[in-house]
C-alpha cells in the first residue's frame, strides 16, 4: 500500500514563516557568537595564549558558518543544526558549574532556538523550493 505525499503548503503561506526563522536563526547565531567572545574574553580569567587557542576552537565552526547562514542557504542552516548541538553540550555542562551558570544557561537557551529556527527554516525553505520547481 503505496503512501500518498502530503501537498505542500501554499507559497503565501511559507514565505514570512521562512522570513521569521530566519531572522530568529541569524539573531541566535551572531548572539551566540557575541556571548563566547566576551565570555572568554571578559569574565572568564584564562592566560592570553590560551585565550586564543579556545576562542579559535568555539569560533571557527560558527565562522565556516557565517557565510551559508547570512546568504540564506538551506544546507548551511541543516549543517548548522549538526554544529550547534556542540555548543547546546558545552552550555549544559557549563549550567552545572555554579561560577558559570548564567554563561551555562544562556548558551543553552540561544544554542536551542538557533537549532529550532535553523530546522524550521531549512524544512520551509525545501518546501518553498519544490512549491516553485511545480511540485503540488
Amino acid at each position: 500500500m503505496a503512501k500518498t505525499p502530503k501537498p505542500l503548503p501554499a507559497l503565501d503561506w511559507l514565505k514570512p514563516r521562512m522570513a521569521i526563522s530566519r531572522a530568529v536563526t541569524l539573531l541566535s547565531f551572531f548572539a551566540l557568537a557575541a556571548l563566547l567572545l566576551v565570555w572568554n574574553l571578559i569574565f572568564a580569567n584564562i592566560p592570553g595564549e590560551l585565550l586564543w587557542v579556545i576562542l579559535i576552537f568555539q569560533l571557527v565552526p560558527l565562522l565556516l558558518l557565517a557565510p551559508g547562514l547570512i546568504l540564506g542557504n538551506a544546507r548551511a542552516h541543516a549543517w548548522a543544526c549538526f554544529v550547534v548541538n556542540l555548543y547546546f553540550i558545552q552550555g549544559v555542562l557549563a549550567a552545572f558549574d555554579p561560577s558559570k551558570a548564567l554563561f551555562g544557561w544562556l548558551e543553552t537557551l540561544l544554542s536551542f532556538s538557533l537549532f529550532c529556527a535553523a530546522l524550521m527554516y531549512t524544512r520551509w525553505r525545501f518546501q518553498y523550493d519544490r512549491k516553485l520547481a511545480g511540485e503540488s
